[in-house]
């Protein structure tokens, strides 16, 4: 590291540090790709987008990239580290420069590259409008007075609100990757964001358009959009917010919601998923007898339990009466993931990665539970 020898007015000098990246440049009309070192003194307290201005301004002009905001506010910075989206107005260098490491960066995932780290953000636009991202009220005039919603109603969308359609998601969706036309985590989040607004009365049209093809069942739970996203939306939560409320609402037409109620089921009545069961229940009687030759080797292998007598877990009762509980407190739903989300809220991580209970704080639009509850 080197310390930066200009005095501008008589004061100190400012520390700088030298900071090496790759990065992988491409040309998408001659289709070529290479990867190339920078190396450049910058402020300590630089993050990776002044890294790339830096770059940029004295190094290679040419370099193409986004930013607006600077402040983690516009999204517009998305981009890869090593692999993994980023917002690259977040990223601080000095811990990374302090290991030693030259970072990899990169354009984001899953959508087509239009110069080095710029992607062409059109197929995520359409998808977020195939969301209808309106509030629907239902009636033809307004009413006279203006409709408030308590904090409380708007709390089960406070996470999705957040989003500021960075894409970071998008960029590290195993399904998109898979299967393009999925909706994605981006726009199924900004979905619910529509289906949770108590103002909004088109929730089941919605959620009957995000039940189709490539919708919220083709989520792999893979869980990296939450763990990408800069804000906290976790995306994947929302998407599980959506299927909770289809099947509260008998929309369950798609196999996954078949799956998601059979899981349900066998667990509430046996505690565990009874895997025999599992295809006849979600798939129909023709499906599981055109894969009777497949289970029939499975079984073979000890890979299939005896689907008699069912096998029922020794604590069963807990599983049943944590169902009853939530039917009991009406969690029904999206209700019963948001009141997860405030249970998991209350879990502070340690430096030690333990973790440890502590006082969450007072969710607005709630009262604080009284001393000793």
């Amino acid at each position: 590291m080197s310390i930066g020898t200009e005095i501008t007015g008589g004061s100190a000098p400012e520390p700088t540090m030298e900071v090496a990246i790759k990065i992988w440049r491409y040309d998408s009309q001659t289709g070529e790709r290479a990867l190339k070192l920078y190396e450049v003194e910058a402020p300590e307290w630089a993050c990776l987008l002044d890294v790339l201005d830096i770059i940029k301004d004295r190094v290679d002009g040419t370099l193409a990239y986004r930013k607006s905001c600077r402040m983690m506010i516009c999204g517009s910075c998305g981009m890869r580290m090593d692999g993994g989206a980023v917002l690259a107005c977040k990223e601080r260098m000095k811990p990374i420069v302090d290991r030693g490491h030259v970072p990899v960066i990169s354009a984001m995932g899953n959508m087509p590259i239009v110069k080095d780290l710029v992607v062409d953000m059109d197929p995520f636009w359409s998808k977020i409008r195939a969301m209808k991202p309106w509030l629907q009220p239902g009636y033809q005039e307004p009413p006279e007075r203006e409709y408030l919603a308590s904090q409380e109603q708007m709390n089960p969308i406070h996470k999705e609100a957040l989003c500021i359609m960075c894409g970071c998601c998008v960029s590290e969706c195993n399904s998109m990757e898979s299967d393009p036309d999925f909706l994605g985590p981006a726009a199924l989040a900004k979905g619910f964001r529509f289906v949770g607004d108590p103002r909004d009365g088109a929730d089941i049209e919605r959620l009957n358009e995000y039940n189709s093809e490539h919708g919220i069942w083709d989520c792999t739970r893979c869980y990296f959009c939450n763990e990408r996203c800069p804000k906290g939306v976790d995306p994947r939560d929302a998407i599980a917010k959506l299927g909770a409320e289809s099947v509260r609402q008998g929309i369950d037409h798609d196999l996954g919601a078949k799956h998601a109620k059979w899981f349900v089921t066998s667990t509430k009545t046996t505690g565990w998923l009874r895997e025999t069961e599992l295809v006849p229940k979600t798939q129909g009687i023709v499906s599981a007898i055109k894969q009777t030759k497949f289970a029939l080797g499975l079984a073979r292998r000890g890979k299939v339990p005896l689907p008699f007598p069912p096998h029922v877990a020794e604590e069963v009762r807990e599983a049943r009466a944590l169902h009853d509980l939530l039917k009991e407190q009406n969690r029904r739903g999206a209700a019963g993931i948001v009141q997860g989300e405030r249970g998991l809220a209350r879990i502070e991580r340690t430096d030690e990665g333990g973790a440890k209970r502590d006082i969450a704080e007072i969710t607005p639009g709630e009262e604080p539970a009284a001393a000793g509850s």
